[in-house]
C-alpha cells in the first residue's frame, strides 16, 4: 500500500511532501479513536524494551535529527511506535536555512541529499513546545504501558557564530532544553552549515564538550550528552575524539551524520547527485557500520553508540547491532519504508 502511496508522494518536492504529509498525519491523530486505530496498525507489538543512559526505552528504534525539528510531530511520531526521537537541530535564534530547493531524492540509491542549514524555529519557541508536550502528554497518552517517548535535543550553532564563540550557542541551548528533553546531542558534523565541521578538531571540540559537562553537573538531574560525528572522519580525527569522549567522561557517541562523499552512488542517480550538502540512505550504509565497529572495538565497548545511517530493514538494523550498537536511528529509511518501519524492524529483530 505505502509502496504505492510512496509513488504519488515522489511526484512532489520533497520537502512539500515532508510537510503535507506529517500535517496530514497530525490531523488525523487529533481524533482519539483514529489515533488509537493507527496506534494498533503501527506500533510494535510484544516487549522491546531497553534501558540505557538510566533512560527506559520502549524500543531500540528512534528517529534521527533533522526530520521533526521544530518538535511539532511528537504525538504522531509516538503513535507510528518510535522508541525515541531526536528534535532539531536546535539553534539560538531562529533561522530559515539555505535557499530552495534544498532537499533532493535519489530513488535508484534509496538515498537523499540534503543542505537545510539548520532552519529551525530558534530554541526558545521549540522549549515551549517541548513544555506543552510534556504537561499534556500524560492526559493523551496511548493505552499501552510502554507509552513513554524518549525526547533528544540535538544543539548547534547559529550560521552567523564564529566557531571561536560556538560554545556560547550550545550553552545557551543546553540551558533551556535541559528540562524538557532526556538526553542531548551535540552537532558539529553537519556539511550544511559552513565551517561547523571545523569543531570536530580536539581541541574545539573539548572547548565546547567540557564545558557542557561542567554545566550538566551543576544540574539537579544531570542529562546524557552524545557528541555526533561525521562519517568522513580520518582514522586519526576518530581516534581524538574517542579519546576525548572517555577523557571528559561523555555518554555516547551517535554515529554518523550524512556525507560529503558521493563514492557509494550509482551512475544512475544522474544530474541530482551533483547537488551539493549531505548524503543519507543507503550508499552511507556501509561506512556507518564501519564506524560503530571502530568504535566499539577501539573502546571494548566503553562507549554506547547510536547508529545512524542506511537503516531500511530489520537485516540493517541488526548490522548495526552486530558492530555494538545500542540503539539505532532512522532517516531517510522511513521516507522509503513508510509507516510500518519500526514495527517491521522490531518484528525482525
Amino acid at each position: 500500500m505505502y509502496q504505492l502511496l510512496r509513488r504519488i508522494l515522489f511526484l512532489f518536492p520533497p520537502e512539500w511532501v515532508h510537510y503535507f504529509s506529517m500535517n496530514s498525519l497530525k490531523l488525523l491523530c487529533s481524533v482519539d479513536i483514529i489515533r488509537r486505530m493507527l496506534a494498533s496498525c503501527f506500533r510494535p507489538k510484544g516487549n522491546f524494551q531497553y534501558s540505557i543512559f538510566n533512560l527506559q526505552f520502549s524500543n531500540t528504534i528512534g528517529l534521527g535529527a533533522g526530520f521533526d525539528k521544530n518538535a511539532k510531530y511528537l504525538r504522531e511520531l509516538e503513535t507510528l511506535g518510535f522508541g525515541f526521537v531526536e528534535i532539531g537541530t536546535v539553534t539560538p535564534l531562529p533561522q530559515p536555512g539555505n535557499d530552495k530547493p534544498r532537499l533532493f531524492r535519489l530513488p535508484k540509491d534509496k538515498a537523499l541529499i540534503n543542505r537545510m542549514g539548520f532552519n529551525n524555529d530558534g530554541v526558545k519557541v521549540i522549549a515551549k513546545r517541548l513544555k506543552d508536550w510534556k504537561e499534556k502528554k500524560s492526559s493523551s497518552r496511548l493505552p499501552t504501558p510502554d507509552y513513554r517517548l524518549i525526547i533528544g535535543g540535538n544543539i548547534g550553532k547559529n550560521k552567523i557564530t564564529p566557531n571561536d564563540e560556538a560554545w556560547k550557542d550550545y550553552e545557551i541551548c543546553f540551558k533551556e532544553l535541559h528540562p524538557y528533553v532526556d538526553y542531548f546531542v551535540v552537532n558539529v558534523s553537519s556539511p550544511n552549515t559552513p565551517g561547523l565541521r571545523e569543531l570536530q578538531e580536539k581541541e574545539s571540540l573539548r572547548k565546547i564538550l567540557s564545558h557542557l559537562q561542567t554545566l550538566n553537573k551543576e544540574q539537579t538531574i544531570s542529562k546524557p550528552l552524545l557528541l555526533k560525528i561525521s562519517p568522513d572522519l580520518t582514522t586519526q580525527q576518530l581516534d581524538d575524539i574517542i579519546d576525548l569522549t572517555l577523557e571528559i567522561k561523555l555518554d555516547g557517541i551517535v554515529a554518523t551524520n550524512t556525507t560529503i562523499s558521493r563514492d557509494e552512488l550509482s551512475q544512475e542517480s544522474g544530474v541530482r547527485s551533483r547537488e551539493s550538502g549531505g548524503l543519507s540512505g543507503k550508499p552511507l550504509q556501509k561506512k556507518s557500520t564501519e564506524i560503530v565497529k571502530y568504535i566499539s572495538e577501539k573502546t571494548n565497548g566503553r562507549i554506547p553508540v547510536i547508529a545512524s545511517g542506511g537503516i531500511f530493514t530489520a537485516e540493517d538494523a541488526k548490522e548495526k547491532f552486530d558492530a555494538g550498537a545500542s540503539l539505532v536511528q532512522v532517516w531517510t529509511g522511513f521516507i522509503y519504508e513508510g509507516p510500518r518501519i519500526v514495527k517491521d524492524i522490531c518484528k525482525g529483530l
